[in-house]
C-alpha cells in the first residue's frame, strides 16, 4: 500500500462509533422484502452532467462528475440547479465517488489511484490521498470510511489517512450470493446504500457483516426521464445517492439525467 500523501488540514477524530443508531426510515419493518421508493418532488440539474457521486452537506449538493477531460467536482443549489462552484479535474484523471467529511471534500478516481481532497467550502485543493486498485463509490460515519471499486467487496477506510482499517467486508444476499458491481454509496445509521452499477437497484448493507437487508426498487425513476437519456446511452444510469438526515429523505441521481430526485423509501404496497 502507498503511503497516503498528508493532507496539511487541521482535522478532529469523533470518537468511534461501535454500533450505529439507524434512523426511524430505515426501521426493518420498511426494508423488509423488496421496498420501493417514492417520490416527493424533482430538482433541476445540468443534463450534461456524468454524474459520478452525490452527497448533501450544509444544505448543498457537492457532485463528481466523470469522463476523462470533463471531470469535475462540484457544489450544487440543490432548489435551482446553480452550481456554485466547481473545479476541473486534470485530464488524466477521471472523477469517481465523493463524500464530504468535517470541511474535506474526498473524491475518489476510477483507474489512477488518487483521492483528491478539496476545501469543503471554496473547493481549493488540500492535498490527496493514494490507494491501490479502482476507485467507485465513497461514504462516511463518524469513525471511518466506506468505498467501493466495482467488486463485490466494500474497504473501510480511516478518516485522517485513508489507510485501510478494517480490510474488506463480503456483500452477500441472504442465500449467500454476492453482489458485484457495487458502486455509489451512502452511509446511513447502520447501513450502506449502495447502487449496483447498471441496475435501479439500491442495497442496504449492513455495515459490519455485509449482509444485504434490503434490494430497494428505484425503477420508477425511468417514468420520470425525458426518453432521450436513456435511448441516447444506456449507459445513463442511477449514479448517486445522498441523504438528508433532518427530514428522512434521500436524493437519487443518474448520469445526465435532467433532475435529481427527492425520495423516500417504503415498504412495497
Amino acid at each position: 500500500m502507498t503511503a497516503p500523501a498528508t493532507v496539511a488540514v487541521p482535522v478532529t477524530a469523533a470518537a468511534p462509533t461501535t454500533v450505529p443508531v439507524r434512523p426511524a426510515d430505515t426501521a426493518a419493518s420498511v426494508l423488509s422484502g423488496r421496498p420501493v421508493i417514492s417520490i416527493l418532488r424533482a430538482l433541476p440539474h445540468d443534463p450534461e452532467a456524468f454524474t459520478q457521486g452525490l452527497a448533501l452537506h450544509d444544505g448543498l449538493f457537492y457532485e463528481s462528475t466523470g469522463l476523462y477531460g470533463e471531470s469535475t467536482v462540484r457544489i450544487i443549489a440543490p432548489d435551482t440547479g446553480e452550481v456554485l462552484s466547481s473545479r476541473a479535474l486534470e485530464d488524466g484523471y477521471f472523477g469517481e465517488g465523493l463524500e464530504v467529511v468535517g470541511n474535506r471534500v474526498v473524491q475518489l478516481t476510477w483507474r489512477e489511484g488518487t483521492a483528491f481532497v478539496w476545501d469543503a467550502e471554496t473547493l481549493a485543493p488540500l492535498g490527496r490521498y493514494t490507494y491501490e486498485g479502482e476507485g467507485w463509490g465513497l461514504c462516511a460515519f463518524e469513525d471511518r470510511f466506506v468505498m467501493s471499486d466495482g467488486s463485490s467487496s466494500l474497504t473501510v477506510r480511516d478518516l485522517e489517512t485513508f489507510e485501510v482499517i478494517g480490510g474488506e467486508i463480503p456483500v452477500r444476499l441472504a442465500d449467500g450470493e454476492p453482489v458485484e458491481r457495487l458502486n455509489e454509496l451512502e452511509c446511513v445509521g447502520g447501513l450502506v446504500y449502495a447502487n449496483v452499477w447498471l441496475t435501479e437497484e439500491i442495497l442496504a448493507i449492513d455495515a459490519v457483516s455485509g449482509l444485504v437487508e434490503a434490494v430497494v426498487d428505484a425503477s420508477a425513476l425511468l417514468d420520470e426521464l425525458p426518453p432521450g437519456v436513456l435511448a441516447d446511452d444506456p449507459g445513463n444510469v442511477l449514479n448517486g445517492i445522498a441523504y438528508d438526515p433532518d427530514r428522512g429523505v434521500f436524493y437519487l441521481a443518474g448520469k445526465r439525467w435532467p433532475n435529481i430526485f427527492e425520495v423516500r423509501i417504503e415498504a412495497r404496497p
